[in-house]
């Protein structure tokens, strides 16, 4: 099975900490969704598999309209091999979902909503430069709830001046309004963001390690609590709603970038398009894919799966390593776990690696230092 992520580059306002590709002017949005549909026609050839999930993120995709919304899914519809009840995702702010939105996204074959909670306080929000406040996100995941079954939501943690306490209440609220899916993360440093500027200026206090640390043994804790699955560092999910998108990624799958900045994967190369969104329409104007394109070594491919698997509660099989990779690249990997093996932040079980309690807030780390360097 394979997926498609379609980028959709627009927002309202940039948030300080974000670098993801985005503009906040929407004077090319109907070019853009137009590029978008010819890209996913030019490509139509390159997947395989049948399309189990089709993603839609950003940007801010809830700022579409339900009809280019529903124009990019009949592209896709038309042009590739979709199972019977794929997942579709549409990524999407508070203070887009108006109930009568909310409606509108329910009435179509869309049938998962990523809503970018970040936080239930205002100073948080205000702090990171969203534009919804904390009631708007509590309104719009009420109003989702009566129409989605499948929800999940965007918390950060680590932020300045947010106590263990404070930590502990939004949690405690997204518990309260029966979320299914939480997808956390730390709040992170980006080159060329304004949070990047703010800090070298003294304007924001320096990101603290330790905090973050206290708030990721926090979540892992009250989330286990509450009968969630920790499948994912980042991810949070109740039986049977875990994303099944996302979890493609982590598992090696095919799946299909579409848009500026769009990446895409095959098993044997990663391909990106251009991140601008000039540039961008006028090559997929001429019909051209505004793509860079790299074949992955042996060793790419190898710390790629070091990387996804021991992010996850499958781990990495060692006997696929072997398969894969071969018993000399396999037993080179076991010798450089034992350290991790000794301190408890890897173990093996059932014929496969996997992170620990004690190793899971370092998991990049551990598999950065695992990795096979060209």
């Amino acid at each position: 099975m394979s997926g498609i992520y379609i980028h959709i580059p627009f927002c309202k306002q940039a948030c300080y900490y974000c670098d993801f590709h985005f503009s906040v002017s929407l004077k090319r949005k109907e070019e853009m969704i137009k590029a978008l549909g010819t890209e996913l026609k030019l490509r139509k050839n390159e997947l395989n598999d049948s399309v189990e999930t089709i993603y839609f993120g950003g940007g801010t995709p809830s700022l579409l309209t339900i009809d280019e919304l529903q124009f990019l899914i009949d592209i896709v519809y038309q042009n590739y091999k979709v199972i019977e009840d794929p997942e579709i995702t549409v990524e999407a702010n508070p203070d887009d979902l108006t109930e009568e939105k909310i409606k509108e996204l329910a009435a179509t074959k869309i049938n998962r909503l990523s809503i970018g909670v970040q936080s239930f306080f205002d100073d948080d929000l205000q702090f990171m430069n969203r534009v919804h406040n904390a009631k708007e996100a509590k309104e719009s995941l009420l109003m989702a709830m009566h129409h989605f079954d499948n929800i999940t939501i965007d918390l950060i943690y680590g932020v300045p001046k947010m106590t263990n306490e404070k930590w502990k209440k939004n949690l405690n609220i997204a518990f309260e309004m029966n979320v299914s899916h939480i997808s956390s993360y730390a709040l992170t440093v980006e080159n060329r963001t304004a949070l990047a500027n703010f800090i070298r200026k003294g304007k924001y206090p320096v990101l603290d390690e330790n905090l973050a640390q206290q708030h990721f043994k926090i979540l892992v804790g009250e989330t286990k609590k509450h009968h969630f699955i920790h499948y994912e560092i980042s991810n949070f999910g109740k039986e049977g709603y875990f994303s099944k998108h996302n979890t493609s990624y982590w598992q090696g799958r095919s799946y299909l970038g579409i848009g500026p900045s769009a990446h895409s994967y095959d098993g044997i190369s990663r391909s990106w398009n251009v991140s601008n969104n000039t540039r961008y329409i006028k090559s997929i104007q001429q019909n051209k894919l505004p793509q860079e394109i790299e074949n992955l070594t042996i060793n790419d491919r190898f710390n790629e799966t070091i990387m996804t698997g021991l992010r996850t509660i499958w781990g990495i099989s060692l006997q696929k390593i072997e398969n894969d990779f071969g018993s000399d690249i396999k037993n080179e990997l076991i010798e450089n776990v034992q350290k991790y093996l000794k301190n408890n932040k890897l173990m093996i079980k059932d014929g496969k690696l996997l992170i620990t309690e004690k190793g899971k807030f370092l998991a990049d780390g551990i598999a950065a230092d695992l990795f096979i360097v060209n």
